[in-house]
């Protein structure tokens, strides 16, 4: 995003070199997570609240991204006792979609990444003050006619003449808090909750979120909510000079 038009600001600082390198490496383990996250949900589409769920279970949400989503659609039930009623298996539409232990790998290494330089991002933004300075909102910045005045401008599409780099507008402080400080951290912890391992050794996370299936739900959630800042952001950027902002996050100036 670029800081509007009705908050002029003198000279852009630019983008230091740490937050550029940080930058890069969040943003290609960010579209990795996404690419592999979504491999992973085409086998099983389905989302669900509480502890267990699965193909015999009522689902919470289905998305229609595979037939996978479609019960009806599966052949090849398998019962696996001679007894009545018995619990069944299916087999999925596309078998292909089953084949995704290379993207569960993929995805836990990019969250390595995505987490290692987010976290020092974090703390390199308190030591050198870049967090206070650049992303937390003042008081002032929160006032409803502040904020209402710096959407109306994004509205108008009246950005002035955005530099790479801080000092930001109240929204775009608002939206880089809220993801960097709320949104990530959430991920990261519903991520973790969905490891056996992990809550076998923090059993808290469960009782935090409610079960393995909701931390599941919630982590999509939050994966949604990722997608959209990136849209807005990639949308600002590209309406406030595309070539002009990546040069800034690459060179600095």
């Amino acid at each position: 995003m670029a800081e509007a038009a009705a908050f002029p600001s003198p000279r852009a600082e630019g983008h230091r070199l740490w937050t550029r390198i940080c930058h890069w490496i969040v943003a290609l383990s960010f579209l990795t997570l996404c690419f592999s996250g979504f491999v992973i949900l085409m086998a099983h589409p389905r989302l669900y609240w509480g502890e267990v769920g699965n193909a015999l279970t009522p689902a919470l949400l289905e998305l229609p991204i595979s037939n996978n989503h479609r019960p009806e659609g599966w052949d090849q039930a398998v019962v696996f006792t001679e007894f009545a009623n018995a619990p069944i298996s299916a087999n999925r539409m596309y078998r292909i979609f089953n084949e995704n232990s290379w993207a569960r790998s993929l995805h836990f290494l990019a969250g390595w990444f995505f987490v290692i330089a987010g976290a020092f991002y974090a703390l390199a933004g308190v030591v050198t003050g870049h967090m206070r300075r650049n992303l937390l909102p003042r008081a002032n910045e929160l006032i409803p006619q502040t904020l209402w005045r710096d959407l109306k401008s994004y509205f108008h599409l009246q950005f002035g003449s955005a530099g790479g780099g801080p000092p930001y507008g109240p929204l775009q402080k608002c939206a880089y808090a809220s993801v960097a400080l709320v949104v990530l951290p959430f991920m990261v912890v519903t991520g973790l909750s969905m490891s056996p391992a992990v809550t076998a050794a923090y059993p808290i996370l469960l009782d935090l979120f409610g079960g393995y299936q909701s931390a599941r739900t919630l982590h999509f959630i939050g994966f949604g909510a990722l997608v959209l800042f990136l849209v807005a952001h990639v949308a600002m950027v590209a309406l406030t000079g595309f070539r002009r902002q990546l040069r800034a996050m690459i060179m600095g100036n």
